[in-house]
């Protein structure tokens, strides 16, 4: 058993650390009483401050929803007369964002992967997560499951297919760094073309689910684990600005970064929330023939919103572990399925290309100037990055909470590398085997006519299943596993929310994660009543544009913080 500090939950570090003296205490500025029988513990201001500023946006997209897609929505720039790239020219502002802002998330995401990178080969890998003695409070395979479960589960049921797919046959100008196209005006298939369409269909994809993503959710697990269980601070995302803020961290700058925080991961949540409800909608519309529209939407939402709930009640490791672990069976089932019926040496061509691929254009693919590519670029990698970076502190916290014990090293390692290559084998797996369909049989593949011929990507994955056995069987699997990430990721979420506005208390009344469940729902609800897809991208892409500033200085506080804390142990260990 690991001791804890008093009212928080928080395991103190084992052995020598480099705790940080403040006279703050944990949960000094929090509100605590009751209504009825519920009690609540929230941060005073940040509760306030983000739980009003949601109930106010719910309110308003319900009450103006056209307004609210007009907003979020809009059309592209360039289809606008005089209007710039970049400009805000009465256009929606997710295409706004993207063409103004895809150099700084390129950017970024680069920064990202070469600090992560620097940790696993530098000493600074050798820190401890919890102090020099502490040890792993989870085993390898729960630790991997709740990780892949909070991180990308809902995202690679939904684009596992969608991507590799669009960019092997995209007629629409979005290639990736201008590729080959496999297929004629008219739809017939070009031979010469296809290896090389695949290849880069394949390592584009890899492109935003390896690396980048990774190292992103890696640089906030890292800095909430470091000064929280070896420093001895709040598990929020304050904490780590203290070598640059000091005791301000607990004012207002402070606030205002829980409040960021709380707003990119909130809607972050939303958008995948969204997505979720999307495909399975679509599923159950595949194989039940329910009717696909935002009413039946809305129905999962809040069904699935409600199972999420007493996921939420039965705590971290009754509710979310189990979940997770389930899910992962079930999806590891789908996926040796997949392999074993698209063809074994099939699918290890399409990983090993892809893999290939991944590194031979890497460098090329994130460039952030220069570049003809605007479709991709825009369209899809600068909301990839916004959309990794608004989810990174739900993901982080819950990776932090998990991995005490690990060295910064194998931390890093198993958080960036490993991972990398199971969503590369997934997209191989099942992005490759939709190309297959489609190269196999261009006419009578529904892959192409979901996908390239008549765009509808939340059915992009029951397309490819149904050229494969058992494709009412799969196909029910595949919305199982997207509503169970859905339960996952809303627990979690709120799980993290939660201990962001309770001011890093990690045991706070169970009350106040089920308000922060609640509304992710009616966020999700909201955005998709006020625009559906465009609206939730625009809304992940507006809160992860400020939050990109805040990761690339957690950076320089992880560096310092690491650096004193080696060398604060390396001395306590030399006087002993």
């Amino acid at each position: 058993m690991t001791e804890t500090t008093d009212d928080q939950g928080i395991p103190q570090p084992t052995g020598h650390a480099d705790v940080i003296e403040t006279e703050y205490e944990i949960g000094q500025d929090n509100i605590e009483s009751s209504i009825g029988p519920f009690g609540f513990d929230i941060h005073n201001p940040v509760f306030l401050i983000s739980g009003l500023a949601i109930v106010a946006f719910v309110l308003f997209a319900f009450i103006a929803p056209t307004t609210t897609a007009n907003f979020f929505s809009g059309v592209d720039a360039s289809a606008v007369e005089g209007c710039e790239a970049g400009a805000f020219c009465d256009v929606g502002l997710r295409a706004y964002l993207t063409s103004g802002f895809d150099w700084f998330f390129l950017s970024a995401a680069n920064i990202f992967v070469i600090f992560c990178l620097l940790l696993i080969v530098t000493p600074l890998g050798n820190v401890r997560l919890g102090g020099v003695d502490a040890k792993p409070d989870y085993g390898y395979a729960g630790w991997f499951a709740m990780l892949f479960a909070a991180g990308m589960g809902i995202g690679l049921m939904f684009f596992g297919v969608l991507e590799p797919a669009y960019y092997f046959g995209t007629p629409w100008g979005d290639e990736p760094l201008g590729a080959v196209r496999p297929f004629t005006e008219e739809g017939a298939l070009i031979p010469e073309n296809v290896a090389e369409a695949k290849r880069m269909a394949l390592a584009a994809t890899s492109y935003h689910w390896a690396l980048h993503p990774w190292a992103i959710y890696a640089v906030v697990a890292l800095s909430l684990a470091l000064f929280s269980y070896n420093k001895g601070l709040p598990l929020s995302i304050r904490s780590a600005f203290y070598p640059i803020l000091g005791d301000r961290v607990w004012g207002w700058w402070g606030h205002i970064i829980d409040v960021l925080a709380v707003f990119a991961t909130l809607f972050g949540l939303a958008t995948s929330l969204g997505i979720g409800a999307q495909q399975a909608n679509a599923g159950l519309g595949f194989v039940y023939g329910v009717p696909v529209n935002t009413t039946v939407q809305v129905v999962l939402i809040c069904g699935i919103t409600a199972i999420a709930l007493v996921s939420v009640l039965r705590g971290l490791d009754g509710g979310v572990k189990i979940l997770s672990e389930i899910n992962m069976v079930v999806a590891v089932a789908l996926l040796l399925f997949v392999v074993i019926t698209a063809g074994v040496v099939q699918v290890f061509g399409n990983f090993f290309t892809g893999l290939l691929g991944y590194f031979q254009e890497i460098i090329p693919l994130s460039n952030p100037i220069g570049r003809t590519d605007d479709g991709y670029r825009e369209g899809w990698t600068a909301f990839y990055w916004a959309w990794w970076i608004s989810w990174s502190p739900f993901v982080g916290m819950f990776i932090a909470r998990v991995s005490r014990g690990r060295s910064v090293r194998e931390f890093v390692t198993c958080v960036l590398i490993i991972p990398s290559l199971v969503c590369v084998f997934w997209m191989a797996t099942f992005g490759g085997s939709a190309i297959a369909d489609m190269v196999a049989s261009p006419e009578a593949s529904a892959v192409k006519a979901n996908v390239i011929d008549s765009y509808k990507p939340e059915l992009s994955l029951f397309a490819m299943l149904q050229g494969l056995p058992l494709t009412a069987i799969t196909s029910t699997i595949g919305i199982v596993l997207v509503i169970v990430f859905f339960v996952t990721s809303s627990d979690s979420g709120s799980l993290v929310i939660d201990t962001i506005t309770a001011g890093g208390k990690v045991d706070a009344p169970v009350p106040q994660r089920v308000f922060w469940c609640t509304f992710e729902g009616a966020v999700a609800i909201a955005l998709l009543v006020g625009g559906g897809l465009s609206s939730l991208q625009a809304m992940v892409i507006s809160t992860g544009l400020p939050f990109t500033i805040i990761l690339l200085l957690m950076c320089y506080a992880i560096w310092k913080g690491l650096a004193s804390e080696r060398t604060t142990v390396k001395e306590a260990l030399a006087a002993e």
